[in-house]
């Protein structure tokens, strides 16, 4: 059995920088973007800040956020 990861704060006394925020992606509908796993796409819809779903041409996938390996172009 695996113990769930803590999480760790960054505390003002620190010597060391704080990690930083990834900034958030958007994507809206018509958006043309990349994924590193299904190629190119084009957004056909968009679920609030939670999902997007993409045509890739051959097939549609539902992309959760943080949406990682999509990118816009």
């Amino acid at each position: 059995m695996k113990k769930p990861e803590a999480v760790r704060r960054h505390l003002p006394t620190s010597p060391f920088k704080a990690k930083a925020e990834a900034p958030r992606k958007h994507f809206a509908v018509g958006d043309r973007v990349t994924h590193d796993a299904y190629g190119l796409g084009r957004v056909v819809a968009v679920e609030g800040d939670t999902a997007v779903l993409v045509d890739f041409g051959s097939h549609r996938e539902r992309i959760a956020e943080p949406y990682r390996g999509m990118f816009n172009l």
